[in-house]
């Protein structure tokens, strides 16, 4: 039985997809998925992203300025994603947020950037998609103060390539955000992530490639790519102890309501190629 898949964070606008992007999308359909978001990282990329889901059908896109390059969020630049933000074809403010981990861009420039779209998302009332590494306490802070505990209404967005315990689970959970899982998931390491994937609401559980990152077992060392977003849902079921038939479908789903997708948007999506 095929799974109905959906791809909800992927890098497809990066140059190790320029020789066979085409092909890519076709593999990805083959495997069931029928839905992908291009999410960007700085204005180039996000420029790309858009032209690409304006191109397929089932693609989706995501613009933004990832913290690595929070510096060059210049006030043009800002202008420029809102414009780009408007395509309907974009469904998500992303990625943003917070990397301690590599550290590439000053902290206090990465908070500015991150609060700036954050603002920027709500205004054009899109989700926003979360970077987060080795800082979860500031980027709770961050995201406690402009969302806000309790909040109502439809999801401020989706915590990206989730990688804390199931404490920060919990607590980012209760702003109201969805938890991502990517390809690490499937690590044989990674026991602390499969325990937060189990303490994940199963409304509020997503999947992601991050490709052409974090190819999942058995594709582990390899170029990732959409198609293999199934060993994700596969390993989320194994988890969470559910068929893995039902968790594709839940997880389908919730990638639908948090991108607010209507069923019209959704009609074609099953043709990627």
């Amino acid at each position: 039985m095929t799974l109905r898949l959906f791809d909800t964070h992927c890098h497809l606008n990066m140059d190790e997809f320029a020789d066979d992007r085409p092909a890519v999308l076709t593999r990805a359909r083959r495997a069931g998925v029928q839905g992908l978001v291009v999410v960007g990282f700085d204005l180039a990329s996000s420029r790309a992203a858009v032209a690409l889901a304006e191109s397929f059908d089932g693609v989706f896109a995501a613009v933004g300025v990832h913290p690595h390059d929070a510096p060059s969020l210049t006030a043009a630049a800002l202008q420029e994603l809102k414009s780009l933000a408007r395509s309907p074809r974009v469904v998500a403010w992303g990625e943003i947020g917070l990397d301690y981990y590599r550290d590439r861009s000053p902290r206090d420039e990465q908070r500015r950037a991150f609060q700036l779209q954050i603002a920027a998302a709500q205004a054009e009332g899109l989700p926003v998609i979360v970077h987060s590494r080795d800082a979860a306490e500031d980027t709770w802070a961050v995201l406690a103060e402009t969302v806000g505990a309790g909040a109502v209404g439809p999801s401020p967005g989706i915590m990206h390539c989730f990688s804390y315990d199931a404490g920060w689970a919990e607590r980012f959970l209760s702003l109201g955000f969805y938890l991502s899982f990517a390809g690490n998931i499937t690590f044989p390491s990674a026991g602390a992530l499969r325990n937060a994937a189990r303490a994940v609401p199963g409304d509020r559980l997503l999947s992601e490639t991050d490709a052409p990152y974090l190819a999942p077992v058995p594709h582990r060392g390899h170029r990732n790519e959409p198609a293999y977003v199934e060993f994700v849902v596969r390993q989320l079921a194994l988890a969470r102890g559910t068929d893995v038939e039902s968790q594709a479908a839940q997880v389908f789903e919730n990638a639908v309501a948090v991108f607010r997708l209507q069923k019209s948007a959704m009609a074609r999506a099953g043709d990627l190629g």
